[in-house]
């Protein structure tokens, strides 16, 4: 998907909203347990009930490589199910030396049918740079997160900036901000204004609305650009809605909730 397709999403839709598939099968509606594939059919019906109010949907790799095969299955399945007018981001933050990343980048490019993957940068450009060889595809760089343990290194000092500065300027000469994007964790509003100034034309990633209490008024305000520039996920508020047979129908009226508050902010 391209950036101009993307924005085009954006603006038809009314909505930045990415609604994450962090799927954990010990969280799922009990009733959905007896289906041949419980995570896919929990998946499934998600997508369907929230595809109006999104531009996309992330998957969480772990969640799906704990169980196995029947995971990565259905991982497999629930990236083919996603409609293509969406876009679809692999959250498994690869990176490694360049052949390495390599082979993660065709796992997710070319097996797997994703839109975006998310890559961690500790190893440098030559662990990234593999990935930015895919035209119409996205390398979603880890900047600023919003776990805690983002203080031990990523707002340290290096040098005259903060680390996550550095990593910022120097990741976004890697490639072009029509092929970059970066993680920037809602938590961290207050850094919202710094950041968008390093890079003013590059889209983020933003989780941690929801049920890690990050403000999306704040964000839209702080971190938005003239081609909207953001993609603000939120899985657990979403896709654990409900524990009930209408759980489906409870991720519809908060994807929902969140669409009509991102009209506005549009």
């Amino acid at each position: 998907m391209t950036r101009l397709q993307l924005v085009e999403q954006i603006r038809n839709r009314k909505s930045y909203l990415i609604v994450g598939l962090d799927t954990d099968i010990t969280k799922i509606p009990k009733h959905l347990l007896s289906a041949p594939d419980p995570v896919f059919e929990f998946n499934k019906q998600i997508i369907d009930a929230t595809k109006d109010h999104c531009v996309g949907y992330k998957i969480n790799t772990a969640f799906y490589e704990a169980l196995g095969m029947p995971g990565w299955q259905a991982m497999e399945k629930t990236a083919a199910y996603i409609p293509a007018t969406h876009f679809r981001i692999a959250d498994a933050k690869r990176g490694d030396i360049g052949n390495t990343s390599s082979q993660y980048a065709k796992a997710f490019f070319e097996a797997l049918p994703f839109d975006a993957i998310t890559v961690a940068p500790y190893m440098g450009a030559d662990s990234v740079l593999p990935f930015l060889e895919y035209k119409d595809k996205w390398t979603i760089v880890l900047g600023l997160t919003s776990n805690t343990g983002a203080r031990d290194f990523e707002l340290q000092k290096a040098g005259e900036e903060l680390l996550y500065e550095k990593v910022l300027r120097t990741a976004a000469g890697w490639g072009t901000a029509d092929q970059l994007m970066f993680v920037v964790g809602a938590t961290q509003a207050s850094e919202f204004t710094n950041i968008r100034a390093i890079t003013p034309n590059h889209f983020y990633l933003v989780p941690g609305v929801g049920a890690q209490g990050g403000s999306l008024k704040e964000i839209s305000e702080k971190a938005m650009n003239k081609e909207v520039g953001l993609l603000v996920n939120a899985s657990r508020a979403i896709i654990y809605a409900s524990g009930n047979e209408d759980f489906a129908e409870k991720a519809k009226q908060i994807a929902a909730g969140y669409q009509q508050e991102m009209a506005g902010y549009l």
